[in-house]
């Protein structure tokens, strides 16, 4: 039996740990649905999360970056309504927001990847956890992301959320080291 990640318990978490976790990721579209369901784990579990994940898809167009910057105040009353997904008004005003902040970044850099991988220069940092080892909740990198997003508008990018966020995007491979998965991840970049 391959060794997990001690926080991959359930079913569900099995399967994000297992498939998603630590790929790097570069297409924008994926990296603003990542981006706004870390913000809609604050104060959650994060398999809470995982679990309406497709309820947030249906909800917020598929994370069509465009049509969510245009949401009227009338369409997030609706969302609002939605019992697939957390009915958190800030959380779920904050999605709107960003897609506009995202947007103006896109025409700004060209692209939220050019901006998101400038601050690793392009390739994930991998960290070498041992089995007891915790990966911190923030660290200076999620930081200075943080300030940056808070600084362009974006809501709910405080520097916890961040550090979940590159965790999640790849930008860092938190895997631990005795992980099955450290290593797939590790070698997907050709370390």
């Amino acid at each position: 039996m391959d060794q997990r990640c001690h926080w991959a318990t359930s079913d569900i978490m099995v399967d994000y740990h297992d498939r998603e976790w630590g790929v790097p990721q570069h297409d924008d579209q994926k990296l603003f649905e990542l981006l706004m369901l870390e913000g809609a784990q604050a104060g959650l579990s994060w398999e809470t999360i995982l679990k309406k994940r497709e309820g947030y898809r249906e909800a917020f167009d598929g994370f069509d970056v465009k049509k969510v910057a245009a949401y009227t105040e009338e369409r997030l009353a609706e969302i609002l309504l939605n019992p697939a997904i957390v009915r958190n008004r800030l959380k779920v005003r904050a999605f709107q927001t960003n897609a506009v902040k995202f947007l103006e970044l896109q025409e700004e850099l060209g692209s939220f990847d050019a901006f998101l991988w400038d601050y690793v220069g392009g390739k994930p940092l991998q960290h070498s956890r041992g089995p007891n080892d915790e990966a911190p909740s923030k660290t200076g990198l999620s930081d200075k992301v943080s300030a940056d997003l808070k600084r362009r508008g974006f809501k709910f990018a405080g520097s916890t959320i961040c550090y979940a966020f590159l965790q999640s995007a790849g930008l860092v491979n938190d895997h631990q080291v005795s992980c099955f998965r450290h290593h797939e991840v590790r070698d997907l970049v050709g370390e």
